[in-house]
């Protein structure tokens, strides 16, 4: 054989072995260096890559484990990361597949130190919920991505309005002056489907949309929210992905997903199967493993390299942003062993994080149960610290649309009982899957800024939805409870987020807001304190709040006429009460002298207690 024909040959054989093998994928892209969780499973997707030889290098990081799919084309390796590391660190992997070798570089990162990040949420923040897509467009450049599936629409209601981070970084100091002190932000991960908008049906867990922003653009969002003192939560989606997510093409494994696209339970919405003692497995099932829409590929929790894929996801995500809670979407719909490892996974790395369980029913029992250390014995200890309290949303919607009076509140914070913490409740009485508050209220101002009252003032951790604060109204139909902000926006014609431009009705409710916020920063009891509370008669609310510092008396007058309220059926509660302080109008009534106060209709006053 001569030689041209011998290369010729060898060249072949070659490039044959090079379209056989690839490497195109590592995920979690990197890890650190002194994480509780030392050991990192990370998962490789290329062409037969478990085919492959693997030759890694010798030194302070070691493959302890290696996991071969049911696909060819996946890997998983589990990496012991040793402590003594104290700088950023390459860990090298060589593949060696036929005549083809590869060298990976895997960074191992030395963490951040510093006392600014995962530091949590509580009953003492007031959280503020955005839509990425409808707060503000910061970057107009960015809304057009030429491979999007989805493209920029102004007309229609589901399409793309161009709210990016760019936009949230612009108005962290609006969200300052309201008197915000943490942000929830619904997901911004690549959501390359249609009707992408919402950010719900990701198409890769690891990047963030480049109609957004990038990964780089959320974390400077981060640090520099961290400078404004706001806190920022990130919304995570373990249900489900999009059916365009990358996986879809080539899954590792049959049960990485449950069903098939062809082939799929629909979604149970059921969410009682879980606490109630009765349940058969199969009714279980019919809850975790359906899927919401045929475009929502619903995620097999149970599987354990999926579990522990997201598992550190999510840890991947806390660390590299810094960020300082999670809401965690969809919560019911998923596997609740595997989501409790989950939980406990986080809250072992980061001890003073926060996760609120989107848990969607308005019954007390029901969302109790799937709270950290229940009392109902229900499976299993769920670790979930936190959850929507959609009970009192809806009490919140009843009063506003008159179904009931304020006792439906009453009532409702009564049963308190059932809860292991309900201080650690997410409080609302609207959010971007429900119609706006005062559209509930048919647009009634003044019994809107009780339920505002009552929200900002009883039990929990407060949450108010984007525009609420310039009384934005929207109807039922999701494109317009989720309308963009206006001023956030090109051509818009009147911007909300100065008060020069705002309209007098807007001016009203933001001036509101911001005074109500501004009173309960500056009195702990209003968010901390223990409460105390009496049933309503004639829909007139009083309740209490006390700290050892400093109590607080509310008064709700939820009726159409004035009330005159006698403070003689309070005595025990006010038995060491000289004297009350009105915070708003900073009069002070001697109460020893005059017992009853008269409260304007439809109205709510804040009381300090005077001894």
């Amino acid at each position: 054989m001569n030689r041209t024909v011998f290369i010729l040959i060898l060249f072949v054989v070659k490039n044959l072995f090079s379209q056989q093998f690839s490497i195109q994928r590592i995920e979690p892209p990197n890890w650190w260096v002194g994480m509780k969780h030392d050991t990192v499973q990370i998962m490789i997707y290329g062409k037969n890559i478990s085919k492959a030889e693997i030759y890694p290098q010798h030194g302070p990081t070691e493959i302890v484990g290696v996991h071969k799919a049911e696909s060819l084309n996946y890997l998983f390796l589990d990496l012991a990361i040793s402590p003594d590391i104290k700088e950023n660190f390459n860990f090298e992997i060589g593949f060696s597949f036929g005549s083809t070798d590869t060298v990976i570089s895997y960074p191992i990162l030395v963490r951040e130190n510093s006392d600014n990040l995962f530091k949590g949420f509580s009953q003492s923040d007031v959280m503020y919920l955005i839509m990425a897509d409808r707060f503000c467009d910061g970057n107009p450049a960015n809304n057009k991505i030429d491979d999007s599936l989805d493209q920029f629409t102004s007309k229609d209601l589901n399409g793309r309005k161009g709210g990016d981070i760019e936009g949230i970084i612009s108005k962290l100091d609006y969200l300052k002056d309201l008197g915000i002190t943490s942000v929830w932000i619904t997901p911004m991960l690549e959501n390359n489907m249609w009707m992408s908008y919402h950010g719900y049906a990701a198409t890769d867990l690891y990047k963030i949309d480049p109609r957004f922003g990038s990964n780089e653009l959320y974390k400077e969002l981060v640090n520099q929210a961290h400078d404004e003192s706001l806190k920022i939560i990130m919304d995570h989606v373990s249900n489900h992905i999009g059916i365009n997510h990358w996986w879809m093409k080539d899954l590792p494994f049959a049960s990485w997903i449950n069903g098939t696209v062809e082939n799929h339970l629909p979604a149970n919405h059921n969410k009682m199967t879980f606490p109630d003692p009765y349940s058969p497995g199969e009714s279980i099932d019919l809850t975790w493993d359906g899927w919401f829409t045929n475009y929502m590929v619903d995620l097999n929790q149970a599987n354990p390299f999926l579990k522990k894929y997201l598992i550190q996801n999510a840890i991947w995500w806390i660390e590299y942003l810094g960020i300082d809670g999670i809401r965690e979407d969809t919560y019911p719909y998923c596997n609740q062993y595997a989501m409790a490892d989950w939980n406990k996974a986080i809250l072992d790395e980061y001890p003073n994080f926060n996760i609120v369980g989107e848990i969607w029913t308005g019954e007390p029992a029901y969302l109790a149960a799937y709270q950290q250390k229940n009392k109902f014995g229900v499976h299993l200890d769920t670790h979930l610290p936190c959850v929507t309290d959609f009970a009192l949303s809806d009490a919140f919607r009843n009063y506003l649309s008159g179904k009931k009076g304020l006792e439906g509140i009453f009532n409702t914070l009564a049963q308190d009982f059932l809860y292991y913490d309900p201080n650690n409740l997410l409080t609302f009485f609207d959010n971007h899957d429900i119609s706006r508050g005062l559209f509930v209220a048919n647009n009634d101002v003044e019994k809107y800024k009780i339920a505002l009252t009552i929200l900002l003032t009883t039990r929990g951790i407060p949450k108010i939805l984007y525009g609420s604060e310039i009384g934005m109204v929207g109807d039922n139909n999701h494109g317009t409870i989720r309308s963009p902000f206006p001023g956030g926006f090109e051509n818009d014609s009147l911007n909300a987020f100065s008060s020069c431009d705002r309209t007098e009705y807007q001016n009203d409710i933001f001036n509101f807001t911001q005074n109500l916020l501004e009173i309960r920063k500056n009195h702990k009891s209003l968010s901390q304190g223990k409460l105390t509370h009496f049933y309503p008669f004639d829909n007139v609310y009083v309740y209490f709040r006390e700290t050892d510092d400093e109590s607080a008396m509310i008064i709700l007058n939820g009726s159409d006429k004035e009330s005159e309220v006698d403070l003689n059926k309070y005595k025990e509660t006010l038995a060491k009460t000289l004297k009350i302080e009105n915070i708003k109008t900073n009069e002070v009534t001697d109460i020893t002298q005059n017992k009853k106060i008269t409260i304007k209709k439809k109205s709510a006053e804040i009381f300090l207690l005077k001894k």
